[in-house]
């Protein structure tokens, strides 16, 4: 009995794979449409934010139902069960980390189901990154690290019916070009989304411009990209929403005296007919779904069926509209294989406004040491991968932690997470899974460290409270400690790094024990003056270090005797100098100025204001004013900036401090009691630091605040200003000005004019130009000509009902939130090729060395390192990547960082690296890592004007012969090239050890 039941069991696995190898999925499986008819393609789907009201395991679980009904765990339950019921059904599921979570608890038979299910089509993961990203705030390496682990997860479980064809960016508060880029180097095919400008939506209404084609890069060729915008947001239809959570009335048929078929079809096929008139194929989709939706498919499925089946029935009468179950994939192929022509785009959708008082560019700011933390996030993810690869690392510990910081830095960038528009209790929740990540991600950076440097008994500790000069293990004493340096960049990079110490001499050596000039510097008395601060270490120890991949440092307190006299030889530069102080109080130097400079650089204070006056640089003077100020508002949210009032500027003239030193130079500015900022030069840096420090902002008169500084110049730059998007290209900006409408400014002409800067922001006229860095995501403006104005904090009162429902006021130790960060500002002539200067600076601020610190008594003083070395490499290019990709494969992802106005095309070989990684062979993929190149064939669309349409469907492929390569081959079969701006990704397979 028991051999019949195992044979019984073997014959119908044997028959579910073959149903499953005869099944279709991708465009082959949409189901079919008619022609001559309108097709209007049902999407059912659901949002699911991971955290926002509640956080991400709340709503999982499905807990906390008195602050929102929400339980996704239930969703994916019911959703199978009701694919499972009929084939014609579908459904599309874009959150990769929530389904994710889902996978893990389900039994083999359950996966056996759900494979069948995205075999055929009826499951369609649409988006597939680990959550739906953010596109203001974001930097485009997080997005693709994303992406990349999303991707991969649905491509190990379901291979290649699980990929992803479509974007579904729908609740992202505003859309950048370089999202659309990056989907188009995915092989995506298009993407939909459901927030624009009010103003322009309504344009496109009436020009059906609603659906259009994308031109996602200046540089980048042949990135036309097809991108699509609802229309009722991304809700069902008014009237028919069928969800549990929804008061609509069900489909009543039979014989029921509330039957209400006539009147809901009736209704149905109008909406139908309307939405119809505003796109320009024979092809409309309509959501059926909402935040959260589906707990109950049951009751939504059941409805939608009978809607399906009583709108087709009259077709037999002479109706002209068609209702099939689709996806988002099905809709856009039924658009391509329409032979239709489309509008053009070049832009991007930024800032977002849904009214006229209502500019969504608040967020752009909120919570700034949230948005700082996360790329501390990044900054620990790129050192933990390129050390694992590095060491070899493969214990299920290691791979585990690694895993985990991939996922949560996924997580934030969730756009409820780096925008800030999330509840409190949620932020404080991505606080604590970012910080865990992170530390775990730090035990396996230092697991690497000990293999690479044959130390196994160093602490190679990392320090999360640098920002603050404070560091645990040198809080005691900074007596013989080693600093450990890791430099993320593929070239060698020289960087001035501070430790923080107590008030006594010391003497820094390198590996072979040569003496290394270093200064010890006052840390800023308002950064001692935090109340949460341990304050043994009240300066910081400042040298300069040039590090290739792996580099350490030595430090050991020295007497005062032994220290004078080495600084009489040269080898040791005494301590910083106070050369000069101003209070307000006191009298200005005669001349009225003081002047800081090095060998590069050149400011002027104004004595009797105490601000930064002159900056001369690059053989360029230029008056430069730096003042901060404040927009009171009442009406502020965690999304929008409403400026109620005309910006304020803190007027009062600031206290000021210059220490001097060989190496750095500070200007110490007090701007009020709650701002001070420090103005820092290094030798031999081409660009000044300011780090500021703001808060608690006051509100005691029950106003809200934006605090922004302003850098004022002569710069004639006429309102045109250029801000990156998401850290790859500049977008050009204009004052009041958008690229396809005219924007609503009426009530809100500074917060319409505000933008998101992710990494640099800038303005010029036909000489000069003045380029302002940033350590985080902000908003920043032109407002007048020659002006720069970025947003550093913000604090309100005010509790937007349409968001969080509570107003956007940190807390921190019973206070309002203190935050401190960096702007950098450069000054340059106008010359070809310049701005490259800034790309080179743009890496160097986002991924800087990592320091490690260990304590010398539990190493070795003299160990050779032997590393791949990635200086052949020509200067433009960026290790973007280097990860482990599975047990023996390697991704391998570079990138020519200078655009077509500052690069060239580059050419090299990937031999030596391909060899010291131990390299079998090596294949090209797409931008995630999951899809060969030479598989690639994404859907091409046609520009209206751009000639006659096409009479047969037309497809991307590879634009070059994507690099497939063994070992046994000659050097000459691993050239790479990448022109400007071009990112190219290889995995590469590995020896066995």
């Amino acid at each position: 009995m028991a051999n019949f039941k195992a044979l019984a069991i073997l014959l119908a696995l044997l028959a579910f794979y073959i149903i499953q190898s005869e099944a279709v999925c991708g465009y082959e499986s949409c189901p079919e449409t008619k022609s001559n008819m309108i097709n209007i393609h049902l999407v059912p789907h659901s949002h699911d934010d991971l955290g926002w009201l509640k956080t991400v395991d709340q709503y999982y679980y499905g807990n906390k139902h008195n602050i929102q009904h929400a339980g996704v765990q239930y969703i994916f339950d019911t959703v199978v069960a009701e694919l499972s019921k009929d084939s014609r059904r579908r459904f599309i599921q874009v959150e990769t980390g929530f389904f994710a979570k889902w996978w893990e608890d389900q039994s083999e038979t359950k996966k056996q189901l759900v494979k069948k299910l995205v075999n055929e089509g009826r499951l369609e993961f649409t988006g597939g990154a680990w959550s739906m990203n953010d596109e203001a705030a974001v930097n485009y390496q997080s997005v693709i690290d994303q992406f990349a682990i999303g991707l991969k997860f649905l491509n190990d479980n379901f291979g290649v019916c699980g990929r992803p064809r479509v974007g579904w960016q729908i609740d992202a508060f505003g859309h950048s070009r370089e999202q659309a880029s990056m989907f188009a180097q995915m092989g995506f095919d298009g993407q939909f989304f459901a927030r624009m400008d009010q103003n322009d939506k309504n344009k496109r209404v009436d020009n059906l411009g609603l659906e259009m084609i994308w031109d996602a890069s200046e540089t980048l060729k042949e990135l036309d990209f097809f991108t699509g915008m609802l229309y009722n947001h991304y809700s069902a239809p008014p009237g028919f929403c069928f969800d549990s959570l929804c008061q609509d009335d069900p489909i009543i048929d039979g014989k029921s005296y509330d039957n209400n078929v006539k009147s809901r079809v009736d209704d149905f096929i109008n909406y139908a007919s309307n939405l119809a008139g505003y796109y320009r194929s024979d092809h409309i989709m309509v959501p059926m779904g909402d935040d959260f939706q589906y707990e109950n498919a049951y009751m939504n499925y059941k409805n939608m069926d009978k809607l399906i089946k009583y709108v087709n029935e009259r077709q037999a009468s002479g109706s002209k509209y068609n209702v099939v179950y689709s996806t988002a994939g099905c809709y856009l192929n039924s658009l391509h294989k329409s032979l239709q022509s489309w509008p053009n785009k070049t832009q991007d959708f930024l800032p977002h406004s849904h009214e006229a008082k209502s500019f969504w560019t608040g967020f752009f700011t909120s919570r700034p040491t949230v948005k700082r933390f996360e790329r501390d996030g990044n900054h620990m993810l790129q050192v933990a991968k390129q050390l694992s690869v590095l060491a070899d690392l493969s214990s299920d510990k290691q791979t585990k932690d690694l895993d985990y910081l991939r996922q949560i830095m996924g997580v934030m960038q969730h756009h409820d997470a780096i925008t800030g528009t999330e509840k409190q209790e949620v932020s404080n929740d991505y606080d604590r899974l970012l910080y865990d990540a992170i530390l775990g991600g730090a035990n396996t950076a230092r697991d690497a460290l000990r293999l690479l440097t044959n130390q196994p008994e160093a602490e190679f500790a990392s320090c999360l409270k640098l920002n603050i000069s404070e560091c645990a293990l040198t809080k005691e004493s900074a007596d013989n400690i080693m600093v450990t340096l890791y430099n993320p960049l593929a070239h060698t990079s020289t960087q001035y790094v501070r430790v923080p110490v107590k008030e006594e001499n010391y003497q820094v050596t390198d590996e072979k024990g040569r003496v290394v000039a270093s200064e010890l510097v006052p840390v800023p008395w308002q950064v001692l003056a935090l109340e949460f601060r341990n304050n043994d270490t009240q300066h910081e120890l400042v040298f300069k270090a040039s590090v290739n991949k792996i580099a350490s440092y030595y430090i050991n307190k020295v007497d005062k005797e032994d220290q004078a006299t080495q600084a009489k030889e040269g080898e040791v530069p005494m301590r910083f100098k106070k050369v000069h102080t101003l209070k307000t109080d006191t009298v200005t130097h005669d001349d009225g100025e003081t002047i800081v400079q090095n060998s590069l650089i050149k400011l002027v204070i104004d004595n009797k204001t105490g601000r930064l006056k002159t900056v001369e640089m690059n053989g360029v003077s230029e008056n430069i004013e730096q003042t901060f100020g404040m927009y009171k508002t009442a009406r502020s949210c965690h999304y929008i900036f409403r400026q109620d009032a005309d910006l304020e500027i803190l007027e009062d003239p600031f206290e000021f401090t210059v220490y001097e030193g060989e190496s750095v130079k500070e200007v110490h500015q007090q701007v009020n009691e709650w701002i001070s900022q420090v103005i820092r030069i290094y030798e031999g840096v081409n660009r000044v630091e300011l780090e500021w420090l703001v808060g608690p902002v006051p509100i005691d008169d029950e106003l809200g605040k934006e605090i922004v500084t302003v850098f004022q110049s002569g710069i004639s730059s006429d309102g045109v200003f250029y801000t990156d998007s998401n850290g790859r290209e500049m977008i050009r900006r204009e004052k009041d000005k958008r690229e396809d409408f005219s924007p609503d400014l009426s009530e809100q002409p500074v917060s319409g004019n505000y933008y998101p800067v992710t990494s640099r922001m800038a303005l010029q006229d036909d000489s000069r130009r003045m380029v302002l860095l940033n350590d985080r995501s902000q908003g920043g403006a032109s407002l007048e000509s020659g002006r720069l104005e970025m947003m550093l904090h913000r604090r309100h009162i005010f509790a937007d009902g349409s968001g969080a429902a509570e107003a956007i006021n940190e807390q921190q130790f019973g206070k309002g939130l203190i935050a401190r960060g960096k702007l950098y500002l450069y000054l340059n002539a106008i010359e070809d090729g310049a701005t490259a200067a800034e790309r080179v600076a743009e890496k160097e601020i986002h991924l800087p060395f990592w320091k490690f610190f260990s304590k010398t008594s539990n190493i070795l003083r003299e160990v050779s390192t032997s590393l791949p070395d990635f200086n052949d490499f020509p200067q433009s290019v960026h290790l973007l990547t280097l990860e482990p990709y599975s047990q023996n494969e390697v991704l391998l992802r570079l990138e020519n960082f200078l655009d077509q106005t500052e690069g060239n095309v580059v050419s090299f070989s990937l031999r030596q690296i391909f060899d010291d990684l131990g390299g079998l062979e090596i294949r090209e993929t797409t931008l995630d890592g999951n899809l060969p190149l030479s598989d690639m064939k994404r859907l091409k669309f046609h520009h209206d004007g751009s000639g006659p349409n096409p009479s047969v469907p037309e497809y991307f492929t590879s634009l070059h012969e994507p690099l497939a390569v063994e070992k046994s081959e000659d050097a000459s079969a691993f050239s790479v090239t990448l022109k400007p701006m071009q990112i190219r990704t290889f995995i590469i397979k590995k020896e066995q050890v």
